[in-house]
């Protein structure tokens, strides 16, 4: 019997790739054991001086119908929130406390996208959604927090700059667009040694020379 090679999957719940990644991570169960693990989307962005698409006016209307036609054409239902983006710290951190298993990972996911929800606003809805008592607090110990930004700094330190990302044999494959990458990189394990991939790597930036 073959041993599954393991994997970390950085997520963040106002993420509707992330979402879709989640809805599709069956494609890759077979060769990998892929561990979630939650991070705060924004605060990864800013230590990798990167913005989200929902900060850029041009992009956020071309981002969200993008994930509706995405959606439709995988045949996964989805729902946008009566908002986004949205904080998902107190989200992010019951997930972390409750160290979830994808059961509930994608619990927390059809929440919001495909009951269209923003956990802040309901939260006692919430937990009851992901199987816990309704009268669940929000986490906020100094554990919690500093793990969670634990998690943000691994992410990063792993070559994440957004979410979905998935880090196999410490190669980073980030979006949902890249699950195909990740299958033809498991028939190729050496894919990164090979000299155009490896050069494409290395590559000088002439904007800074």
């Amino acid at each position: 019997m073959s041993t599954k090679i393991p994997a970390t999957f950085y997520y963040d719940i106002i993420s509707p790739f992330a979402y879709l990644y989640v809805k599709q991570r069956h494609r890759l169960e077979d060769q990998l054991n892929i561990t979630p693990v939650p991070v705060l989307l924004g605060g990864l962005l800013r230590a990798t001086e990167n913005i989200g698409p929902g900060e850029v006016a041009a992009k956020r209307p071309h981002t969200y119908q993008f994930c509706i036609w995405q959606a439709e054409r995988l045949g996964i239902p989805l729902r946008f929130p009566e908002h986004h983006p949205f904080l998902t710290v107190a989200p992010q951190r019951l997930l972390l406390q409750k160290q979830a298993d994808w059961q509930m990972v994608e619990r927390a996911f059809d929440y919001v996208w495909i009951e269209g929800k923003d956990p802040n606003l309901s939260w006692s809805e919430f937990c009851l959604y992901l199987g816990l008592p309704a009268d669940t607090e929000k986490p906020n110990s100094p554990e919690i927090k500093a793990q969670l930004m634990s998690n943000g700094l691994q992410a990063k330190a792993d070559g994440a700059f957004g979410v979905p990302v998935l880090v196999v044999n410490q190669h980073c494959f980030w979006g949902v667009d890249t699950i195909d990458w990740v299958l033809d990189y498991l028939k190729r394990p050496g894919m990164f040694e090979e000299a155009s991939y490896a050069y494409a790597g290395t590559i000088p930036n002439g904007l800074l020379s």
